[in-house]
């Protein structure tokens, strides 16, 4: 079993191989070797390249929307799939926008397509918000089948909930980056319950 957040070496980091704890992931060269042959192959190679090196270009100067263009134009996409939250309407149409600004073509879908109540996919009315009320389920798998379906080249999930994210990662044919984590207490922003885990709200997860 790896436990890399609890290591306090790091040597992957530091180079210091002579100090790699037993369970290190570095000992497992065959393994290794396999994930490396997988870089050489395309398009993963082009990929994994462009988005390495503009690590280095935008270091601390460009925000994930910038860095999110930024990987959309060198790797020559043309059209982008925008899965989003009907919470987050008005941030998909910023977002849309910003990427249309740049000469991209946005395909979205919203996570509400269908229409469809969530007693279709097996809820019970207890597990609705508002019981006894018509409740459009959010829908991962139709958002993603939609974008396959119009062939977009790269997918961007906005805001989708825990788990219909997973969902929509998984029935998506093209690769998918997050632009935002919904956490809708935190004002999407999830890292700040982790910063206060340990005083604020400590007893709240």
């Amino acid at each position: 079993m790896y436990t890399c957040a609890k290591c306090g070496v790091h040597a992957c980091r530091t180079g210091e191989k002579d100090r790699l704890p037993k369970n290190c992931p570095i000992r497992r060269e065959e393994l290794l070797e396999e994930a490396m042959e997988e870089y050489g192959k395309t398009p993963v190679k082009e990929f994994y390249i462009t988005a390495s090196a503009m690590e280095a270009l935008g270091y601390c100067q460009w925000v994930r929307l910038k860095e999110t263009v930024e990987l959309c134009l060198r790797m020559n996409y043309k059209k982008i799939g925008l899965a989003f939250c009907s919470g987050l309407s008005r941030e998909a149409k910023v977002v849309a926008s910003v990427l249309e600004s740049h000469g991209l073509e946005v395909v979205s879908v919203i996570c509400k397509s269908g229409g469809l109540d969530k007693t279709k996919a097996g809820l019970e009315e207890t597990q609705k918000i508002h019981p006894g009320e018509f409740e459009p389920m959010c829908n991962p798998v139709f958002q993603a089948k939609l974008l396959n379906e119009q062939k977009t080249e790269f997918n961007i999930a906005l805001g989708l909930c825990v788990g219909h994210d997973s969902l929509f990662y998984r029935y998506s044919d093209a690769m998918v980056t997050t632009l935002v984590a919904k956490d809708r207490v935190l004002a999407h922003n999830p890292v700040g319950a982790i910063y206060c885990a340990e005083g604020y709200y400590k007893d709240k997860l």
